[in-house]
This record gives structure tokens, C-alpha cells and sequence, in this order.
């Protein structure tokens, strides 16, 4: 080799280690922000939006989860209550909000399984908008009747209803078209074949109301709600829409083991973030959120609420909001619940 090629092929080696260097230097320059990011999150306060009104299950265990995020990331989360529109307008806020992780959203599935099914012009879509964290409780309702029914079983209130074809029943439920109460009742005629009526009242404290009083003849309801009515008599309870029997209640049977197998209605209290957030602060949320959930004391305190406690991960959430979803879909479409 002659002494010219020699110092070409140097030359080019030169390049090429400059390149490698400059390579490194923006390949870390693109990965420091990342990092930067993962380490000093969260610096400041986390908002946690509940779109529902204060004083609620969903703002109670926001409450919880914000005290217990605070203790173990040492700096505050703090909830924000934005009601209004079935649970859109603090939907929307989060949708639109920066993602950086200093806002959450903590909300029940409806607004994202139901609504936008019932709204045609819904402002986020729940699939692009939102990255799930995690499914934090679950939570059933229970099938109670006025007294005066002379029915003791889901058996015998179906047989009842049937014959009730001129005269159907009346159930309720509170909180607009589309709301748990009304979506459970008619997921379950569907299932069972029989007419019935329904009644919307403003909110569940009101369809209690109308049930003791005789207004109403039957409604799928929280149980917390309804239980001190069923223990002093007031209601009949015939059945529960989980797939187990549930703690505060065990004498409740389920709908499925009165005669409907596969009968499941849940629904789901989830926490997202918006689309876009750094996965190294949704990983760390995940982890944190799914931690706190495994106390003892935390999982006692949601039970006592009639909450069964979840704590999946961001991936499955995002699976069980798809499949609830489309369960929904079928539901409204075939009862043709419609906002007016």
C-alpha cells in the first residue's frame, strides 16, 4: 500500500469515528429528555379530573388513590371534580389536556363505553384520545322490587313481568338515558324476554325514593344504596349482576346463578392519562397505582363501598373498555336508547 492510500484510508476512519461520536451525541441528546423526564416525575402537582359531582363512589375512591399516590411519589394529587354532560365535559378536559402526566383522568367506563354510542358528536374518542393506566375497581348493581310484587326470585319476577304484557312494569334508574341502572335493566330484558317501562329520575337517591314510595315497581341499583331499604324491608333484593356473590351482601344470590348463566353487568372505575404521555411516566403510574391497590387496607376500604378492587394493567384495561364497549353497543341499539 503506497503512502497516499494510507493516509486516504485514515482519513476516511477519522470520518467515520466522528460520525459514530455525532451519532452517539444525538442519539443520547434525543434519550436525555426521556430520562430526564422518568427521573424527576412527577416535580410538581398531578391533577387527578373526576367528571362526576363530588360526594360520589368515584370521587371517594379518587380521594383514596390521591392520598396514597402522595404519600409514595411525595408530592401532591390533587382532584378536581368537572360534572356535567353523562361525564363528557371533564372527559373532554383531560382528552385535550397536555401530555405530560400532570393531568389524569379517573372516571367511570361510561363515557367511554357508553356515550359514544348515545352522542353522535362526542368531542374525544375514547380509542385515540386516552392512554389507559389501569382498571381500578369494579362494581355491580343489584335488582331490587317494591314489596308488593308478589315475587321472591329472579324466576318468579320474570314469570310476573310476562304476564304484565298490557300493563308493563315500571322500573327506574337515575342519571339520564344510558346510565347503569337503565343499561342493566335492559341488557336483562333482552335476556329474559319481557316488557317493562322505564322511569329516568335525576340521580339514584331519587329512584330509592320512588321505589319505597310505590311510584316505581323495580330497578337495578347500587347496592350501598339500597341495602339499609332490603334490610329493614322496605325492598326486596332478588339478585346481583356479578359473577360472585359480593361481600357486604352474600345473601344476594346472582343473576347467573338464578337461572340466566353467563349474566354478567359490571361496570368499571378506570384511571387514564392523555395520548401521548412519556411510557416511562404511564409505566411508572402503572406500577404505582397497581401497588397501592394490593393494600390490605385500601382493598377492605373499596369493598366496604360494594367495590371490587382490580388493578390491571394499562394493556388489559384497554382490552376490557374495547369488549364493554361492544357489549353496549348491541344493548342500546337493540333497546334504541337514544338522547332527545
Amino acid at each position: 500500500m503506497n503512502k497516499e492510500a494510507s493516509m486516504n484510508g485514515l482519513v476516511t476512519l477519522r470520518r467515520a469515528s466522528k460520525l459514530a461520536v455525532a451519532a452517539l451525541a444525538l442519539s443520547a441528546g434525543l434519550l436525555l429528555p426521556t430520562l430526564a423526564v422518568a427521573q424527576a416525575y412527577p416535580s410538581r402537582a398531578v391533577k387527578i379530573i373526576v367528571p362526576f359531582p363530588a360526594g360520589g363512589p368515584l370521587d371517594s375512591t379518587a380521594r383514596l388513590l390521591a392520598d396514597k399516590l402522595a404519600a409514595s411519589t411525595k408530592q401532591p394529587f390533587v382532584v378536581e371534580n368537572r360534572p356535567g354532560g353523562a361525564g363528557n365535559v371533564g372527559t373532554d378536559a383531560v382528552a385535550k389536556a397536555a401530555a405530560d402526566g400532570y393531568t389524569l383522568l379517573l372516571v367511570l367506563d361510561t363515557p367511554l363505553t357508553v356515550n359514544p354510542w348515545l352522542y353522535p358528536k362526542l368531542s374525544f374518542d375514547p380509542a385515540r384520545d386516552f392512554t389507559p393506566i389501569s382498571t381500578v375497581a369494579s362494581f355491580p348493581l343489584s335488582l331490587v322490587v317494591h314489596p308488593s310484587l308478589p315475587v321472591n326470585s329472579m324466576a318468579e319476577f320474570v314469570a310476573y313481568a310476562r304476564t304484565r304484557k298490557e300493563k308493563p312494569l315500571l322500573y327506574g334508574s337515575g342519571g339520564g338515558p344510558g346510565n347503569p341502572g337503565h343499561l342493566a335493566m335492559e341488557y336483562f330484558r333482552q335476556q329474559a324476554d319481557f316488557e317493562a317501562v322505564h322511569v329516568p329520575y335525576k340521580g339514584n337517591s331519587e329512584v330509592v325514593m320512588g321505589l319505597v314510595g310505590g311510584q316505581i315497581e323495580a330497578g337495578f341499583l347500587a347496592t350501598p344504596g339500597v341495602l339499609p331499604s332490603v334490610r329493614d324491608g322496605r325492598l326486596k333484593a332478588l339478585a346481583v349482576s356479578s359473577p360472585r356473590r359480593i361481600s357486604i351482601a352474600t345473601e344476594f344470590p346472582t343473576v347467573a346463578e338464578s337461572g340466566y348463566p353467563g349474566f354478567e353487568v359490571g361496570f368499571y372505575q378506570v384511571m387514564l392519562a392523555p395520548a401521548g404521555v412519556p411510557e416511562s411516566v404511564l409505566t411508572m403510574l402503572e406500577r404505582e397505582l397497581r401497588e397501592i391497590l394490593q393494600s390490605t387496607e385500601l382493598q377492605e376500604r373499596l369493598r366496604m363501598q360494594a367495590l371490587e378492587p382490580i388493578a390491571n394493567t394499562g394493556a388489559e384495561t384497554g382490552v376490557l373498555l374495547k369488549r364493554v364497549g361492544a357489549q353496549w353497543q348491541t344493548v342500546i341499539r337493540t333497546a334504541n336508547i337514544r338522547i332527545d
